[in-house]
C-alpha cells in the first residue's frame, strides 16, 4: 500500500472515530449520557434530562404508601416502575422543593423492587421554597416487574411536604455505557496529532520512517505504598514497572511522625521519599490533619486551648518545611465531614487556619480535602456529594476574604459500586471547577477476588472516563499480612485478578509504539493519549529526535520536523 493511501486511512479511521461519538447521542441504537447536573436551589425546576425518558409525561403516584408506612418511611408521591430489567444502567434525576413542615431536609430517593430495597440511589441537600437537584441511579441484580421509586427525607419531628418537578428515568445497556465512556475518553483523555517531516529548502518528505513513543501521562494512576516497600527489591521492581505515582499509606499521618511530644521521627517518611525521588515518581501527601480523633496521636488529645493550638501549629511547620516543594497534593482536612475533632475545639475557623498555612509553607503544592463516601454511596448522610459541596464553598468565603481550594479528594473505598449514581455525583462535584481525585480505591475483602476485579474494572473506567477526574490512587499497599482490603499482587508479585485488571487498563489508556511512514505530503497523523512523548524520523541514512507534548485542546497537535 503506497504512503499516502495509510496515511489517508489514519485520517479516515480518525475522522469517524470522532464522528461516531459526536452523533452517539442522536444515533438510533440508544441515548448518550447527559452530564448536566445542578447544585444552587433555583426559583424554577429546569426541564427534565433526556426529556423524561421513561417518565415522560407520567405524573407521580400514591400508590403503593400502604406498603411505604410499614417501612417507617416519611414518603413523598412516588413513581410506579414497570418491567426494569437486570444489567440495565438507569440514570435518574429529578426537582425537589419543601414546600411544608421544614425548613431545610436532606432528601434520599430509595427504590423498592419485586424482591429488593435499595436504601439510596441517590439524594439531596434542599430547602423550603426553592427546587434542589438530585441526580443518581442504579443498576438491578434481577429484572423487576413492578417497582416503586420513593423518596425518605432525614429525621424530623413534623411531617414535610415534599414538591417534585421534571422527573426523569433513563435506562441504558452495558454497550450504550460504554459509548458514552469511551466518548468521553475519547476526547478528553486524547487529541489528534500530525507529524510533518520536511527538508531544509521546506520540501515535504515522502517515505520517511516516524516512530512515536509516549514517555509519560497526562493522567496519572498509582497506587499506595509503606515502608515495607523500603527492604522488598522485588515489591520495588514490581511497582515501579507499573506507577508514576504514589501516596504514603500511614508514614506521614501525626501519629506515625510525632507519637510522643516533642519526638519528631521521619525517618521512614524520608527514606520513602528517597525512592520515589530515584523513581521519578510523583507523590501526594496524606495528611496534615486526621478530624478523627481515634488516629490522632493519644498526647494530643489530652491538649485543649492554646497548647492544642501551638501544637498543630508546630505540625504543620514542622511537616510541610520538611519537604517543601516534594508533594504534588497535601490533604490538609482529612474526612472533615465525618468528624471534627479539631474544629469543636479549636472553633470553626481552624480548617481556614490549615489550608492557609499550608498555603503560605509551599505555595505550589495542590490542598485538598479529602474524604469517604461521597461517591460509594448516599446513604450516608454525613458525606452526601452536596454536603462536601456546601463545605467547600464555605471555605471558599469564610470571613469575607475567601480561601482558595484546589482539589477535591474522593476516597472510594466501594463494596458494590452504583456506577450511575458514582457518575451522577461526580457530575455534581465538577460544578465547583475544581481538580477531581480518586485517592483511595479499593473494594471490600468481602468479595472475592474475581469480584473484587471485576468491580474494580467499573470503578476505573468511571474514573477515568469523566473529565473532571485528573487522577486515581489505589489503596493497595502490601505488607506481609497483605492489603487494608484489595491486593493487587500476593506474597510472591504474581499478580491477582485485580491486578490484572490494573495492568490491563495501564495498557489501554497509554498509546503504544507508533511506527508509520510519512505520505505524499511528508505528514503521518495518529490519535494519541495526553502527556509527554519521543518522536524520531529516519530518511536516508539520517536520524533526527525530539519531543513533543500532548495537552487537552480540540485542535490537531502539528508537530514540525526537519530532516
Amino acid at each position: 500500500m503506497k504512503h499516502s493511501s495509510m496515511s489517508g486511512l489514519i485520517l479516515w479511521a480518525i475522522s469517524l472515530l470522532l464522528t461516531t461519538f459526536t452523533i452517539a447521542s442522536s444515533s438510533s441504537d440508544g441515548p448518550f449520557y447527559d452530564s448536566t447536573a445542578y447544585t444552587e436551589c433555583r426559583a424554577e425546576p429546569e426541564k427534565p434530562l433526556y426529556n423524561g425518558g421513561i417518565l415522560k409525561d407520567k405524573e407521580p403516584s400514591v400508590s403503593g404508601t400502604d406498603t411505604l408506612r410499614s417501612a417507617g418511611s416519611r414518603y413523598t408521591p412516588a413513581y410506579i416502575l414497570h418491567n426494569l430489567t437486570q444489567n440495565t444502567i438507569y440514570c435518574f434525576s429529578i426537582w425537589v422543593k419543601i414546600e411544608a413542615g421544614a425548613a431545610s431536609a436532606r432528601v434520599r430517593a430509595r427504590l423498592r423492587t419485586d424482591n429488593a430495597t435499595l436504601n439510596c440511589v441517590g439524594s439531596v441537600s434542599t430547602k423550603h421554597g426553592c427546587w434542589s437537584f438530585l441526580k443518581g441511579g442504579f443498576l438491578l441484580d434481577s429484572p423487576s416487574q413492578l417497582s416503586i421509586l420513593f423518596f425518605e427525607t432525614s429525621s424530623y419531628d413534623g411531617k414535610i411536604q415534599l414538591g417534585v418537578a421534571s422527573a426523569s428515568l433513563e435506562s441504558f445497556t452495558q454497550e450504550q455505557w460504554k459509548k458514552s465512556q469511551d466518548y468521553f475518553i475519547n476526547t478528553a483523555r486524547k487529541r489528534a496529532v500530525t507529524i510533518h517531516v520536511a527538508r531544509e529548502n521546506g520540501e515535504s518528505v515522502e517515505g520517511a520512517v516516524v516512530r512515536v513513543e509516549q514517555i509519560s501521562k497526562d493522567f496519572p494512576i498509582g497506587s499506595a505504598i509503606s515502608k515495607t516497600i523500603l527492604t522488598n527489591i522485588p515489591y520495588q521492581e514490581w511497582f515501579v514497572k507499573r506507577f508514576d505515582a504514589t501516596v504514603f499509606e500511614n508514614e506521614l499521618k501525626w501519629y506515625a511522625t510525632e507519637p510522643d511530644q516533642g519526638r519528631l521521627n521521619y525517618t521512614f517518611a524520608d527514606q520513602m521519599m528517597n525512592f520515589v525521588r530515584g523513581n521519578r515518581i510523583i507523590a501526594r501527601g496524606h495528611n496534615i490533619f486526621w478530624e478523627d480523633p481515634r488516629y490522632t496521636p493519644a498526647w494530643v488529645r489530652n491538649l485543649t486551648g492554646d497548647d492544642l493550638r501551638s501544637a498543630v501549629n508546630r505540625r504543620i511547620r514542622s511537616l510541610m518545611t520538611r519537604y517543601r516543594g516534594e508533594f504534588v497534593h497535601w490533604d490538609v482536612s482529612n474526612e472533615m465531614l465525618h468528624y471534627d475533632f479539631y474544629e469543636s475545639r479549636l472553633g470553626k475557623n481552624a480548617s481556614y487556619a490549615f489550608f492557609e498555612a499550608a498555603r503560605e509553607i509551599d505555595p505550589l503544592a495542590t490542598l485538598f480535602l479529602n474524604d469517604f463516601n461521597v461517591v460509594e454511596t448516599c446513604s450516608d448522610e454525613r458525606s452526601t456529594v452536596d454536603e462536601y459541596i456546601a463545605r467547600v464553598r464555605e471555605l471558599q468565603r469564610y470571613d469575607g476574604g475567601g480561601l482558595r481550594m484546589d482539589g477535591v479528594g474522593l476516597e472510594g473505598h466501594f463494596t458494590t459500586p452504583n456506577v450511575a449514581l458514582m457518575r451522577a455525583n461526580l457530575d455534581k462535584l465538577a460544578r465547583l471547577e475544581l481538580p477531581i481525585w480518586l485517592t483511595e480505591i479499593d473494594i471490600s475483602s468481602s468479595l472475592d477476588h474475581r469480584t473484587q476485579a471485576n468491580y474494580l474494572e467499573q470503578v476505573l473506567r468511571e474514573g477515568f472516563s469523566h473529565p473532571w477526574v485528573k487522577g486515581i490512587m489505589l489503596w493497595t499497599a502490601l505488607h506481609p499480612s497483605g492489603c487494608y482490603q484489595m491486593c493487587l499482587t500476593d506474597d510472591k508479585f504474581q499478580n491477582l485478578p485485580a491486578g490484572d485488571v490494573v495492568d490491563k487498563k495501564l495498557i489501554e489508556w497509554t498509546t503504544g509504539e507508533v511506527n508509520a511512514a510519512t505520505d505524499d505530503h511528508g505528514s503521518f497523523s495518529f490519535l494519541g493519549f495526553l502527556g509527554e512523548y519521543r518522536v524520531g524520523i529516519m530518511y536516508e541514512g539520517k536520524t533526527v529526535n525530539s519531543s513533543f507534548s500532548l495537552s487537552r485542546d480540540p485542535q490537531t497537535k502539528h508537530v514540525r520536523l526537519q530532516i
